[in-house]
Parts: C-alpha cells; structure tokens; sequence
C-alpha cells in the first residue's frame, strides 16, 4: 500500500475503528442513527478488501438520555448515568444492527470493564472471543459497561478502551474518529496560528501541551485521552490516526494511509512488543507516579535497562507494590509505565541510592528485588 506521500505502508488486515460520542450524534445532541449507514458501507468496502474490524463505540449515554427524554448534557450523578447508560445500550446496539443489516453484515456486542484486562485470565478470554468472532467473520461491537462500572474500575474514556482492544488482538492499525480532523500545535478554538500535525514520531512537552482537555459535554474524552491512547500503541508499534469522523471516506482513506488527519506512528516502527509484558504494563489502572533523573532516561530509552532507585528523584501518590505507576522525568514528560516493586513508603527510603547501600534497608528485607520497575514489566514511551 502506498500512501498519498509516496511512502510504502504494510496492508491493514486488522482494524480497530472508535467512534466518539460527538461524531455519533447531531447539533442538537440528539443521536444520530443514520451516520451509522455510511459507516457500515465503509466497514463492508473494508470486509470486502479482506480487512477485519472492531468497532469501539461511544453514545450509549447520549442515545439513553434521548429515550429517556432528558436533557443531553452528561448528567454528573453516577446513578443517572449508569440509567441511561443501561436504557441507551439497547438503543445504541439496534441502531447499529439495523444500519449494518443493509450491507449484510452481523454484529456481536461484548461489554468490557478494566478489571476483565487487568485479570489474565479474564484478559485471555476476551482475546478469545474477539478472536472467534472475527474467525466466524461478525463484527465486534465493543464499548465499557458503563452499567456497573465504578471509578476503580473504569477506562474512563473509550480511546483508552480502543488502545487496550488494539494491544489485546495485535491490530494493525487503530482510527479515532473525531469531531475535529486531528491533534493542532495548539487549540484551534483559540489560535489562529494552529496547524494540524499530520504525523507524530515522538512524543514532547509541546505535543503534550497542545492536546488541551475535553472538547465537548457530549463524551468523558478529549484530546489528551487520545494522546493517551497514541502513547500505548505505540509502544506496541501499533499505529494510530485521529481524523474528523464525517469526512468524506474518512475510516477507508485512513486504511489506505492517506494523511487525512494526524497520523502516530514510530519512525522506524518496529515488531510488536511481548504481549504479556504489554499486559503487564498497561492493562491496569494508573496508581502513581515515580520521577527519575536524566541519566535514568538515558539508561530507559537507549539501554533498555531496567529502573534502579539510583535513578529515582520522588514518587507521588499512595501506592503498593505490584501497583501500576507512570515514569516520568524531572519536567513532568511521561517516559514509560510499569509494575512497581516497591511500595510508595518503600520507594521514598531507597529513592538515590545505588544498590550496593541497599543490603541493610528494610524496605529491601520487604522486597527481594532491587530494580523499582524491571525492564521486563514495563513500556517505554
């Protein structure tokens, strides 16, 4: 495959497409069943070129707020929204059926909360089925069970969901559909000086900082969720492109690696990393956050090493050992995420010192290992 630029581009064969809540509806905040009619003919144009997709779908609050013939602002109680997330799921999941019904094509739905990724076993089955289904050639239809999920155990935002799904089936490519065409070098509501970057390589605090916060009070997402989600696949070298779901062909142009919003992808990308420790390193929810200094960098990124309390300036947060915690360097840039192996207590006693001055400390009586995240359970950004 070749994309508009020139360059060669390996074929999609697997495809995770999420659709934000702010392209699946209208104005007016009401839900917009006949959008799902263009993508069904897009999805059946891919099926028919020998690509398999996923669909990560946002709305089901949106479409049970409009049943239930309630304002459509995102209600702030959980109660209400786990209702309307309740009603709205049927709604959202017949909206779908009838529209993919014309292009001959059948949906199977699954419901996912964090803590079927952060349980193995509960991860394997998921792959499992995602794996059946598309063997017997349905299209998964998948969102958070918003229904029962609680703060402990949510994704929070559907890209997160998508980037998780991505990893969990080795796709080979992921699109965000959005409302605005891709990530600006700032906030295009604000800035007339924004340009929309088209590809992003790696990741700064510039292209951090322009990602902003939430676009509408349609969805839980925003920009820096995606971000978010761009930083995951990537360290699965999965690549990643944001683009304005109503652009003319916009799911079937992305396929084809034509730049048609922001495209993110490592240069040099490289196999996909060990499952299991993408598992490890990503499938749980975030506890803290442990801040190392410019040699620790240098030893994460160019040697693959593991993190050494040497290396370790702080840690923020109350966590425990066995805990997810992001990694970060002395300006606040995410370097990578793993499984810590000290407790935040633990962490802040051994944090500078060399290993060679652990023998006598009691949080090392506490934990047989001197690495704070070993290089085997964690990712590099």
């Amino acid at each position: 495959m070749k994309t508009n630029d020139g360059e060669q581009r390996a074929p999609v064969n697997r495809l995770v497409v999420k659709i934000g809540s702010s392209t699946l509806t209208t104005e007016d905040g009401r839900f917009d069943s006949s959008y799902l009619q263009e993508l069904a003919r897009q999805v059946a144009l891919l099926r028919k070129g020998g690509t398999e997709v996923l669909i990560v779908s946002s709305a089901a609050i949106v479409a049970g707020l409009q049943r239930l013939n309630m304002p459509s602002a995102r209600p702030e109680d959980i109660p209400t929204l786990q209702a309307a997330a309740a009603v709205g799921q049927i709604e959202l999941t017949q909206s779908y059926r009838e529209a993919f019904a014309v292009e001959n094509l059948q949906l199977g739905q699954i419901l996912i909360t964090r803590n079927d990724t952060t349980n193995r076993e509960s991860y394997l089955h998921a792959r499992d089925t995602l794996e059946r289904l598309l063997e017997l050639g349905i299209i998964p239809l998948i969102n958070e069970n918003d229904t029962i999920a609680i703060d402990e155990i949510r994704f929070g935002d559907n890209d997160t969901l998508a980037a998780q799904v991505a990893i969990l089936v080795k796709a080979d490519l992921v699109v965000l559909l959005s409302d605005i065409e891709g990530l600006y070098s700032a906030d295009p509501r604000t800035s007339e000086d924004a340009e929309l970057l088209q590809i992003v390589e790696e990741f700064s605090h510039e292209i951090v900082g322009a990602a902003g916060s939430a676009g509408s009070d349609k969805g839980s997402g925003g920009m820096f969720t995606k971000i978010e989600a761009a930083r995951m696949l990537m360290a699965a070298s999965i690549p990643m492109v944001i683009c304005e779901g109503h652009g003319e062909d916009a799911i079937l142009n992305a396929a084809q690696g034509k730049v048609q919003g922001t495209r993110f992808e490592r240069d040099n990308q490289g196999k996909q990393a060990n499952a299991r420790k993408l598992w490890l390193a990503l499938s749980g929810a975030v506890c803290g956050e442990v801040t190392i200094d410019r040699g620790a960098v240098t030893a994460l990124r160019k040697q693959g090493s593991s993190l050494l309390p040497v290396g370790v300036v702080s840690s923020q947060g109350s966590f425990e050992k066995g805990n997810v915690v992001d990694i970060r360097d002395e300006e606040g840039l995410l370097i990578g995420r793993g499984i810590s192996n000290y407790s935040s207590g633990d962490l802040s006693e051994v944090a500078g010192q060399r290993s060679s001055a652990l023998v006598n400390s009691v949080s090392l009586e506490n934990n047989a290992k001197t690495e704070v995240v070993h290089r085997d359970a964690m990712v590099i950004f």
